[in-house]
């Protein structure tokens, strides 16, 4: 018994020592859904809340195009990871205010980026009123 203790002892402790990787939040950021975001860039409009969402982050990092309330985000800037925030958002989470709200537009929501490091794996999304920021 002694010697199997011996052996699994230091195996314990690594496991203990080791460090558990746990999402955490990235950022969180206003995202204004302006008429703008409604649309994509051939002019058709869109029908799914994630791909507005995309938009609204194409439009605010590679188009220049923001209303007040749009702000800045660590993640979004690069065209790979726009294209990643639809299954980021079917991972996470979308209250079903917050969806109404982007379809329809004119509205503020919020978005929570969680990840490991600057690995971003999924996003949640509330309104401004649900935030209560």
């Amino acid at each position: 018994m002694l010697s199997i203790l011996r052996n699994v002892a230091p195996v314990v402790l690594v496991c203990l020592a080791s460090p558990v990787a746990a999402d955490s939040v990235i950022a969180t950021y206003g995202a204004y859904i302006g008429t703008e975001d409604l649309f994509n860039s051939k002019g058709e409009r869109l029908s799914d809340a994630s791909q507005v969402l995309r938009q609204d982050r194409a439009n605010y990092h590679r188009f220049g195009i923001s209303q007040p309330g749009d702000e800045w985000d660590p993640v979004f800037h690069d065209a790979d990871a726009r294209a990643v925030l639809e299954r980021m958002l079917q991972r996470g989470s979308l209250s079903p205010a917050a969806k109404a709200d982007i379809l329809r537009g004119g509205s503020q929501v919020v978005v929570t980026i969680w990840g490991n490091g600057m690995n971003a794996t999924y996003v949640d999304v509330v309104t401004w009123e649900e935030c209560g920021c």
